[in-house]
């Protein structure tokens, strides 16, 4: 999502960083290329002409002040608007006194609303806290079922009554309080398109389990459609924020850019994936920084923490400093990635990747080629591939069913990473002695600067000497691996 308008503002930020000094001609110039830029992404005409507008008075503002950088003062501009348009702050969960905290989840059919139900208590559970869904959904057949289905997989009680949706929302109250539940999510109908029967009963729903927060969820690919559709929901239910499902989308994100300015309710949640735990907390600063091309470390970070094992990661990292990494520990590795959710999400989070991989389609088939190759090994030439001779090249190639140039390269660029992460162990940038690293600096809200300790980023996951500062030698795919779709050949 955002691609095109990311390319657009990116190009128009590398213009402008080339000037010491800046006009207001050269604002005017600049607020032409963006506000077509916001136009093409489908954002609401009246959320582009005041985003343009705050953006130009901050810029001439900064034109005319003694700033040493008046370019980067616009840069700071188009980041604060952007931040500003896609909410401002991250919308902050607090659960109610007496418990349960109730849910409401409301919008159009096809939204994606069963499915975001579903990821919303596989966040919760993240949290530590013990949901229950309530199928409210008796419009569409198999609603039930699918909630069902879903609850199953994510070891989440459903409960649904098929008499009547109102009585099965209250009865799912107090049911969630007989098993001691603290968090309740209703699954309500919807339609193909806005009707007067369903916000009535979407109304009465409301009325009666009094939720704490109701979440209007959105099809980030519906494009303006979803604006109106905001604004008629808000209007019957006041909405407390928006789930945005299928953000991994080629969707040109303008829904997302328009909904807080039309109905002052902020993106709360974003779905990033097909996977259940592909589901995070939106965040508009770091959403801003993406579309600007500077990535989005802190969710990468907090991704990964919850992917690797503490334990696991320092052992590895250890591994790695010592160059005793082996192709076992790096398809242990590989695994824990695929945890992380999307690669091509995960790419688009690093600043400096190649725009040809930012935003990549990259599925777990892409992997598997890597697997195969890894997996027909033996032992001994997973712990020391050097003695991979010509001969058993051929052999692992045909094992893996695939080519023995794929398994060169594997081979190849493996023991270029180990050297490197061993140099760099050795004193080099980013080095010093395995295990040993500086804890982090503790941020706000307790968060925590990278580190090679304790539960940080998988090891070998940053390079300072890579390009934009980032790489992953430990991916298959990316400028040290082969594999996945678009990476350089060596």
């Amino acid at each position: 999502m955002f691609d095109n308008l990311s390319t657009r503002l990116e190009g128009i930020v590398k213009k402008i960083r080339g000037k010491g000094r800046l006009t207001e001609a050269d604002v005017d110039e600049v607020m032409k290329e963006i506000r077509t830029a916001l136009l093409e992404a489908d954002v609401n005409v009246t959320v582009v002409r005041s985003v343009c507008n705050r953006i130009r008075e901050a810029a001439i503002g900064a034109t005319r002040s003694a700033a040493l950088d008046p370019a980067q003062q616009v840069v700071k501009a188009v980041n604060d608007e952007l931040t500003r348009a896609l909410g401002g702050e991250t919308l902050s969960i607090t659960y109610a006194a007496k418990p349960p905290t109730v849910v409401l989840m409301a919008g159009l059919q096809g939204s994606g609303k069963t499915t975001n139900s579903a990821k919303l208590a596989t966040w919760f559970k993240g949290q530590g806290r013990q949901p229950l869904l309530v199928g409210a959904d008796l419009q569409r057949p198999a609603a039930v079922e699918q909630l069902r289905t879903l609850g199953r997989q994510i070891d989440v009680p459903v409960f649904s009554d098929p008499s009547d949706p109102v009585r099965a929302s209250a009865a799912g109250l107090e049911e969630a309080k007989r098993l001691g539940r603290d968090v309740v999510i209703v699954d309500t109908a919807g339609r193909s398109s806005i009707d007067t029967e369903m916000m009535e009963q979407v109304r009465q729903i409301s009325a009666t389990v009094e939720p704490d927060y109701t979440f209007l969820v959105v099809d980030a690919m519906t494009g303006q459609d979803a604006v109106q559709t905001a604004e008629a929901f808000h209007e019957t239910l006041q909405i407390d924020g928006v789930i945005m499902s299928k953000m991994d989308g080629d969707a040109r994100g303008g829904a997302a850019l328009s909904v807080k300015e039309v109905i002052g309710r902020p993106i709360a949640f974003a779905s990033t994936g097909e996977k259940l735990t592909e589901f995070e907390q939106f965040h508009p600063d770091r959403m801003a920084g993406r579309i600007l091309g500077m990535g989005d470390m802190l969710t990468l970070i907090e991704q990964a923490e919850q992917a690797f094992e503490a334990d696991q990661a320092e052992q590895a990292a250890a591994k790695l400093m010592e160059g005793q990494f082996t192709l076992d520990d790096f398809l242990e590795q590989m695994q824990q990635i695929k945890k992380m959710g999307s690669l091509g999400n995960l790419m688009g989070m690093m600043p400096g990747m190649p725009k040809e991989l930012k935003g990549a389609k990259i599925d777990d088939d892409d992997l598997k080629p890597i697997e195969a190759i890894i997996r027909s090994m033996t032992a001994e030439e997973r712990a020391q591939p050097v003695i991979i001779n010509g001969s058993r090249r051929q052999r692992i190639a045909n094992g893996s069913g695939t080519e023995v140039g794929d398994v060169n390269r594997l081979v190849k660029q493996f023991g270029e990473m180990q050297k490197m992460m061993k140099k760099m162990g050795m004193g080099g940038p980013g080095g010093g002695r395995p295990g040993k690293a500086k804890k982090g600096k503790k941020a706000k809200k307790g968060r925590t600067t990278p580190s090679s300790k304790g539960r940080g980023l998988p090891p070998g996951l940053l390079d300072p000497n890579a390009p934009g500062g980032m790489d992953i030698p430990g991916l298959p795919g990316m400028p040290n691996m082969p594999g996945l779709p678009g990476a350089p050949k060596r």
